[in-house]
């Protein structure tokens, strides 16, 4: 398979680039978590104690939400607030998701790129400039281009938790299927 990575055509150079590697990771995204069983979306690890492919994917959504409307130089409006945070539980902890199906949440997802595009369409390259406020405890500063850059990074990142879920549950579903069969053979 061949990669590139090209900006979109309907924003400035720029702009598009950073976009583009968004929109690239929220693709690879879809990729890593096809065919995923609800058990499998809702599965916390094997000692129960880790952020769930739902949990994690909602955490991306809202943080990418927030970035979004920080571009517009907009407050995020409660109503979004309510129908994808908080950022955190009152435990600090990324609120719990369960039952909500991997279509719904990749559905959700492609909401919110959709916005963070028509967002990237009215910048300029020279927006990228522009310093915003971010962070739900310290208050910290970067530019939209840092912010453009860290919404693909974090979704990275996240990814590689996920990958690892994948894989304690595929484990963790032989040693029952064969825990199973030891019983049925008894």
């Amino acid at each position: 398979m061949f990669h590139d990575l090209k900006g979109e055509t309907s924003m400035s150079p720029m702009v598009g680039l950073l976009y583009s590697t968004v929109k690239e990771n929220t693709q690879r995204l879809q990729v890593i978590t096809k065919g995923m069983s609800q058990e499998e979306v809702d599965y916390k690890g094997p000692k129960n104690n880790f952020n769930s492919t739902a949990q994690l994917i909602r955490h991306i959504m809202y943080v990418d939400l927030n970035w979004t409307y920080r571009i517009k130089d907009q407050r995020l409006p409660d109503s979004l607030k309510e129908q994808y945070g908080p950022m955190i539980d009152v435990n600090n902890k990324l609120p719990m998701v369960k039952g909500r199906s991997l279509d719904t949440l990749i559905t959700e997802y492609k909401g919110v790129l959709k916005m963070l595009e028509d967002a990237c369409t009215q910048l300029t390259d020279a927006d990228l400039d522009k310093v915003v406020t971010f962070g739900h405890e310290n208050e910290k500063q970067a530019t939209i281009r840092w912010g453009l850059w860290h919404m693909a990074d974090h979704n990275r990142y996240h990814q590689a938790h996920i990958n690892q879920l994948r894989k304690w549950f595929n484990e963790n579903t032989r040693k029952d299927e064969k825990s199973r069969k030891r019983q049925c053979s008894i």
